[in-house]
């Protein structure tokens, strides 16, 4: 998120206006920068998301739902030991920093209400997310040591200190005229870097606005302005100022061309224009079209692993092609034999020295007499010539069946690979694309020494609710399902799985109740949505007791056989797919 202590302030507001009296129902960390607070509001479920990543630190409402570790990070634990269960007092920006405060009162021994606030500081590689009680340090997503910082460390039992720069001056609290004064004695190179140095929360976006609303380049040297300049200057900074305190911010996306986002802001930067501006009546708004429109942070290891899927892919596909011509062509060894036998019915009349002749057809099932060309071994005698046949025919049909057989590991390795594929197309966290690729790892596809990269934690497969109340499970990967099918799915569990397609296992939990047709419905639903045929109509899904779900000895990982089964046919729809997956 883009974004100056400036243009925070009205997203603080907002922030504060959403949360403000909500309940702390859970806390996640799906990542090491990052938090999810679950905040229950009468009514409604918000989740308000705060990251300290360094390229990317932010924090919003958002829709939303990152994927979590099976195995919580100790930070959250702590989180969840503190807050869960708290309610949100409030969210206040500090001055006009990139610091918001969330204030959370929570109910300790015999009913005593303590306050504890949770920090987030939004700058940029030094962000961090801070828990505090009583403005002492009871930890952070990132600690900070003297040995990174000797001027203010970040850790457990510290006194927490403000960042350094709080001296400056903020733009909303003091005369615009007294402010361009200090700029204009600020001991920087450029107009610019004076703004930045002299008020709090103003960044180059807003720096260079000020100087263009002023009619000054922002490079312009500081040696070459003088008081003339100071109501030209103090009526930008009030032309900006005095909008934000009225309440009246202009949320702002510059994009340049057609997909990329350069900044966000609570005014329209007029500096800008040239570049495509959308404007939003709230910062929420804006926040969450910039964060969307961003998109996630590429994922390097999604693209090398789709590119070896897809060379391994290739390459099965074009062996499948030669193995099945030369099946075809081996298939025709009834016709060596044929020949074998004919010459040998004909031993006497062979011409010595042809190399071709024509001969009775004895198998022929026509009433009239056929005809059959032969060829010959000139410098073979006429028995050796229909021996010589006789050992094509052998060896052609022991290579039918080493080509069957090789037909059929060739079709078996290409399914399990389009399941990986079809896995890693739905995969959009990093730790589900690991998973993927230890997978390939272990079947021999990837080839590393570095053993440890295969110690990261399992996933945990991914659990709804129906709208009628079963939970289903699914396996987004074949790890998952084969542990979600022969580990946690009882005998009685309904077991779905597209028809032919291939996708995720999925389980709809008995738990002693029959199972509803619309438990069934929806289930198969997600079995489609988590398939290849995710974008397609009528999708055949299979569903049958999970006792007859049946793994062949050797079979590769995510393969089952199955009978007893119905069909029914699907059509993924968005928005029940979209109210499953929503926590509840």
């Amino acid at each position: 998120m883009n974004i100056d202590g400036l243009s925070l302030a009205p997203l603080v507001g907002e922030l504060n206006a959403a949360l403000t009296g909500g309940r702390i129902d859970k806390v996640f960390q799906p990542d090491s920068y990052s938090l999810l607070l679950w905040v229950r509001q009468p009514g409604e479920n918000l989740r308000f998301f705060l990251s300290a990543n360094p390229e990317r630190p932010k924090l919003l409402i958002t829709t939303t739902i990152p994927e979590n570790p099976a195995v919580a990070p100790n930070f959250c634990m702590l989180l969840r030991k503190h807050l869960e269960d708290g309610r949100i007092a409030s969210i206040e920006q500090h001055s006009l920093d990139r610091i918001v405060n969330v204030n959370i009162d929570v109910r300790g021994e015999r009913g005593r209400i303590f306050t504890k606030r949770l920090v987030i500081e939004i700058m940029g590689k030094y962000s961090n997310i801070i828990l505090l009680q009583d403005n002492i340090i009871i930890d952070s997503i990132k600690r900070v040591s003297a040995h990174v910082s000797r001027h203010r460390q970040v850790l457990p039992g510290k006194e927490y200190i403000y960042p350094p720069g709080q001296d400056r001056l903020n733009i909303l609290d003091i005369d615009s005229t007294q402010f361009v004064t200090q700029v204009l004695a600020a001991p920087a190179t450029s107009l610019s870097k004076a703004i930045i140095a002299t008020g709090i929360g103003l960044g180059p976006l807003t720096a260079k606005e000020l100087a263009w609303r002023g009619g000054f380049s922002p490079d312009i040297r500081m040696n070459d302005l003088d008081t003339a300049d100071i109501g030209a200057l103090s009526e930008a900074v009030t032309s900006i100022a005095s909008q934000l305190k009225d309440g009246l911010a202009a949320p702002t996306v510059v994009v340049e061309g057609q997909d990329k986002p350069l900044a966000i802001a609570a005014f329209v930067p007029e500096h800008l224009r040239q570049h495509n501006l959308h404007n939003f009546s709230t910062m929420s708004a804006a926040v969450d079209f910039f964060d969307k429109f961003k998109g996630r942070p590429p994922l390097p290891a999604k693209e090398v692993v789709t590119k070896l899927l897809a060379a391994e892919i290739a390459k099965l596909t074009r062996k499948h092609a030669v193995l099945a011509e030369e099946l075809s062509q081996a298939e025709n060894a009834g016709e060596l034999r044929k020949c074998g036998d004919i010459l040998m019915a004909n031993l006497y009349s062979i011409i010595p020295g042809a190399d071709k002749q024509a001969f009775l057809d004895i198998y022929s099932e026509t009433s009239e007499a056929q005809e059959i060309i032969i060829n010959l071994n000139p410098a073979l005698s006429a028995i050796e010539n229909a021996q010589q046949y006789y050992t094509k025919y052998n060896k052609a049909k022991r290579s039918e069946e080493h080509l069957t057989g090789q037909l059929q590991e060739c079709q078996t390795d290409f399914t399990y690979l389009e399941s990986i594929a079809v896995a890693l197309s739905h995969a959009d966290a990093s730790a589900e694309i690991n998973e993927i690729r230890q997978e390939l790892v272990t079947a021999g596809y990837i080839k590393t020494a570095d053993k440890r990269r295969l110690s990261a934690a399992p996933l945990a497969p991914l659990s709804v609710i129906t709208t009628d109340g079963f939970t289903v499970i699914i396996g987004k990967n074949n790890r998952q399902n084969d542990l979600v099918t022969f580990k946690q799915a009882r005998p009685d569990d309904i077991w779905l799985h597209t028809k032919d397609i291939p996708g995720s296992h999925v389980i709809i939990r008995g738990e002693n109740r029959e199972i509803s047709p619309q438990a069934i419905n929806e289930a198969a639903q997600l079995a489609a949505y988590y398939s290849k045929s995710r974008q397609s109509a009528s999708v055949p899904v299979d569903y049958t007791k999970r006792r007859y779900v049946r793994k062949p000895s050797g079979a590769k990982p995510g393969f089952v056989i199955y009978d007893h089964q119905n069909t029914v046919y699907v059509t993924p729809e968005e928005a029940l797919i979209g109210k499953l997956l929503t926590p509840q």
